[in-house]
């Protein structure tokens, strides 16, 4: 299935490593009616107990496409004209200061490694969530809702 056929934008995981976390994400897309995009390799397999726990009977609900690797994933975002904007700890752009696009994919990295630099330099835009010093990082559910969120709002919060 192709994301985003429906919905105003799309949250693709790069090959998640903590299935909790995918779980929770997914479920936060089927909530708010977002798509997903999980590129893969994933760290976990679909049939992970955690990560059925987290998204509960939510999966059911939200459409999610899944890329063999990124060429794949990069390939679909290209031919459809789909802004990436990476959600990363170092860009210098608050989240809070972009202006959204319906359509916008809401790349998120993976909780170990974050993303390689060929993704940052194929990235429309790089986002940062603004964090009290010395803290480092949120979690990337909560990161991912955050800046969901405020996407959202900003398409004028219809669902």
């Amino acid at each position: 299935m192709q994301p985003g056929r429906t919905a105003p934008l799309t949250v693709a995981l790069y090959q998640p490593d903590i299935p909790q976390n995918t779980g929770t994400i997914l479920r936060m897309c089927a909530c708010l009616g977002l798509a997903a995009a999980i590129i893969e390799p994933a760290g976990f397999l679909a049939s992970d107990k955690h990560f059925r726990r987290a998204g509960m009977d939510y999966l059911a609900h939200v459409e999610i496409a899944r890329y063999p690797h990124r060429a794949a994933f990069e390939a679909w975002r290209r031919a459809n004209g789909r802004r990436l904007v990476l959600l990363m700890t170092k860009a210098r752009l608050a989240y809070t200061a972009f202006s959204f696009l319906p359509g916008d994919i809401l790349l998120c990295g993976r909780e170990s490694a974050g993303v390689p630099a060929k993704v940052h330099t194929a990235a429309d835009a790089r986002l940062v969530i603004p964090l009290k010093p010395p803290m480092r990082s949120l979690n990337v559910a909560v990161a991912a809702a955050l800046v969901a969120g405020e996407a959202t709002r900003q398409l004028g919060g219809s669902l």
